[in-house]
């Protein structure tokens, strides 16, 4: 079985011997310039309900079921994620894929640039894909709703991940109708949890460890539409953490009045 984390030359050698499901979550025109053989690109647009104010949302069944079916999927299946710019969307797609019970999953870290940056061989050939019939059930343990949010207001062994910036974390910049934070969320940039090469930074648990973030808490992590925190869901499910995503984030949070929020 490939790990969670699986470095380019790893997925190269599992390409050789194993069945596995490539999803490219790049941008579209990088994807038709250069993509794994036999990857099928989904749009981040397929991941998300859309609909205001909290646009980020997980999209309703019947929406799931039709992009898996355009996927060809079946529940048996390696899925490999990748994307090009660092994790988010390949994040927020592999959570998606523990919402709908799929466990057989990996993240290529570093995306298609560690790929290119590792030799290794890539088309422009989009291949066809005959759908299927997908029938899909959602596992809520994965998801936060806005209640179970302010219900760990009060539980000290719950901590909030902003994955924001902290132009938005304190208040300074905002895409909602409020700025600023939920009360006492602690606040990691989902870009400083990244090196240089746009791979997960290996002393992630370290840094996380000094926020307070750690394995022994229950961890919401949200942004500001569950894309940025799709990177951070990633790394806590890769640590054992016990994670999930808000994923109304912040643009529930912060257009609704009745919220509590801090700033500065």
């Amino acid at each position: 079985m490939p790990p969670f984390i699986i470095e380019a030359d790893e997925l190269h050698q599992f390409m050789q011997n194993g069945q596995v499901l490539l999803v490219d979550l790049s941008k579209r025109e990088c994807y038709l310039q250069h993509h794994l053989a036999s990857a099928i690109h989904v749009a981040p647009s397929e991941l998300v309900i859309g609909t205001s104010p909290a646009v980020g949302k997980l999209p309703l069944i019947q929406q799931l079921e039709a992009l898996f079916s355009r996927m060809a999927y079946t529940k048996n299946i390696h899925i490999v994620a990748y994307d090009d710019e660092g994790g988010g969307w390949a994040g927020r797609f592999l959570w998606t894929l523990d919402v709908i019970g799929h466990t057989q999953m990996s993240y290529l870290n570093g995306g298609i640039h560690a790929w290119l940056e590792a030799n290794l061989p890539t088309t422009d050939k989009v291949d066809d894909v005959t759908p299927c019939a997908v029938s899909l059930s959602i596992d809520n343990k994965f998801i936060a709703s806005q209640d179970d949010v302010l219900a760990s207001l009060n539980d000290s062994d719950t901590v909030i991940w902003d994955a924001r910036s902290p132009e938005e974390h304190i208040g300074t910049k905002a895409f909602s109708a409020r700025p600023g934070r939920i009360p006492n969320s602690i606040n990691l940039e989902w870009t400083s949890a990244m090196d240089s090469q746009l791979r997960i930074r290996e002393d992630i648990a370290d840094i996380l460890k000094e926020l307070g973030i750690t394995k022994d808490k229950k961890i919401i992590t949200h942004c500001q539409s569950h894309h940025r925190s799709g990177f951070t869901y990633m790394i806590g499910k890769s640590l054992g953490y016990d994670i999930r995503a808000y994923d109304g984030s912040w643009a529930e949070w912060g257009n609704d009045p009745n919220t509590p929020i801090e700033t500065g």
